[in-house]
């Protein structure tokens, strides 16, 4: 009698009490496998590493060194912004770059991102409410010391530019760190007093109780209270 298949080794027997393939089995088929689709896998395995080896070496090769030299450039944009040179930050000084030649020139830098602060707020001074407007608008002040500045500061600007809806948006937007009461306190007042403007009566009156009940300790809060009288809010004698 022929030999069965039961008794051959090597070979996948499926009985009434079997269900596993063996070991020796298992393993021919995954062999098989990888022979059938190793181009496939290794190809695939290559473009990961590209893709990874392409990553860090535009970190580190690339972004930078591009880094180094926008920084530099702007060194000279921030040094003009401490002494109140508008002109020159706006305009460079015939040697060094202005803030708008580094957002041109670093585009995507973390540089070119602080020259849009220094332009948005060097315009705003200018009385250049459309240009102050824009640059603002694009500067992302996550997790930038001056991110409350820059969103009150745009405030202003629509303000100036009759935009008032808008204003109190961005003034509100200002106001939301509450760990900062100086700049809380600041542009909560400025929202009340664009919402005067604006005829929203109601909305004044929330935001100078607010200040006096978040932020007592500050300069607004002293002089709140003449504030929610003109509202008829309360009495002052």
């Amino acid at each position: 009698m022929a030999q069965s298949s039961r008794n051959k080794p090597g070979v996948e027997v499926f009985g009434e009490n079997d269900s596993k393939m063996k070991a020796t089995d298992v393993a021919f088929v995954m062999q098989n496998s990888f022979d059938k689709n190793k181009k496939v896998i290794i190809g695939a395995v290559v473009a990961v590493l590209v893709l990874v080896g392409g990553y860090f070496g535009y970190k580190y090769l690339v972004q930078a060194p591009g880094e180094e030299k926008a920084m530099k450039d702007l060194s000279y944009v921030q040094k003009w912004f401490e002494v109140d040179s508008v002109n020159s930050v706006l305009k460079g000084d015939g040697q060094h770059p202005s803030a708008l030649t580094v957002i041109k020139k670093h585009s995507g830098t973390k540089a070119a991102n602080l020259a849009k602060y220094y332009a948005g707020i060097s315009y705003l001074k200018t009385g250049d409410v459309n240009n102050a407007i824009k640059y603002l608008s694009e500067f992302n002040g996550e997790g930038t010391v001056v991110a409350n500045l820059a969103q009150g500061a745009l405030g202003d600007a629509y303000m100036d530019a009759g935009k008032t809806d808008k204003g109190i948006e961005s003034y509100k937007k200002a106001a939301s760190n509450e760990n900062d009461q100086y700049t809380s306190a600041l542009y909560t007042f400025r929202a009340g007093l664009a919402s005067e403007k604006a005829g929203k009566l109601e909305d004044a009156k929330k935001f100078y109780k607010e200040i006096k009940e978040k932020f007592p300790n500050t300069l607004q809060a002293r002089d709140v209270d003449k504030y929610l009288a003109r509202l008829g809010e309360i009495s002052i004698d």
